[in-house]
């Protein structure tokens, strides 16, 4: 499924984009606020065509990178890992692109809720996938301790599944406790989860290296 699986996201975008044209009016709703008020608005054209461009730009480009990564040898070790994290990043974006068409349609969809809650599944499904990675430039916790150091980046990323989990959690509450929070929060714990084990590999690189 995973080889299949973009191309009918990029075919179902453009198949969405196609059928929601001829029903649009000329000036739609572009962007809204954290509280879901509208604060931007773009041609139908500009609306519609650069997010499946987007999602087929992006599924090339993570197809591209493991093989220009000086590590690509890794990449058979967690392929499965990779692919799984690709499709479902890829999954948002289409998401959100149904999302927000839809509610330039006239659906009455709750973006401020639904989106947070999305982007926490992400995290929590992330999480639970981060111990398989395997060293390499693209993917994972890559700082400078982990990139150095296998088993530093062994135990970030295993310590790492905990945080992003807990994380997703985090923003998946968010959007049921309330619409005006819940963007914040869940930008705020993805923010909090990163910074968390960029310091968490400097202290165990500091361990490992003191043995």
């Amino acid at each position: 499924m995973r080889k299949w699986y973009p191309a009918l996201l990029v075919a179902l975008t453009i198949a969405l984009g196609i059928y929601a044209y001829p029903r649009l009016p000329d000036r739609v709703p572009a962007h809204w606020n954290v509280h879901g008020v509208v604060n931007r608005y773009t041609s139908r054209t500009f609306f519609l065509v650069p997010l499946p461009l987007f999602v087929l730009a992006l599924w090339g480009l993570l197809r591209v990178l493991p093989r220009i990564d000086p590590w690509r040898e890794n990449y058979p070790k967690f392929q499965g890992t990779y692919d799984l994290v690709v499709n479902c990043a890829l999954t948002v974006i289409a998401l959100a692109d149904v999302a927000v068409v839809g509610r330039a349609l006239g659906s009455p969809v709750p973006l401020d809720r639904v989106m947070p809650g999305v982007v926490g599944v992400l995290l929590v499904i992330i999480g639970n996938v981060m111990p398989r990675a395997r060293p390499n430039f693209w993917f994972g916790i890559r700082t400078p301790w982990t990139l150095t150091n296998p088993r530093v980046w062994e135990r970030t990323h295993r310590f790492a599944g905990y945080v992003f989990v807990l994380a997703g959690v985090v923003g998946i509450l968010s959007a049921f406790v309330g619409a005006s929070i819940a963007p914040r929060t869940v930008g705020i714990a993805a923010v909090a989860a990163a910074l968390i084990m960029l310091i968490y590999s400097y202290f165990v690189w500091r361990q490992e290296i003191s043995k």
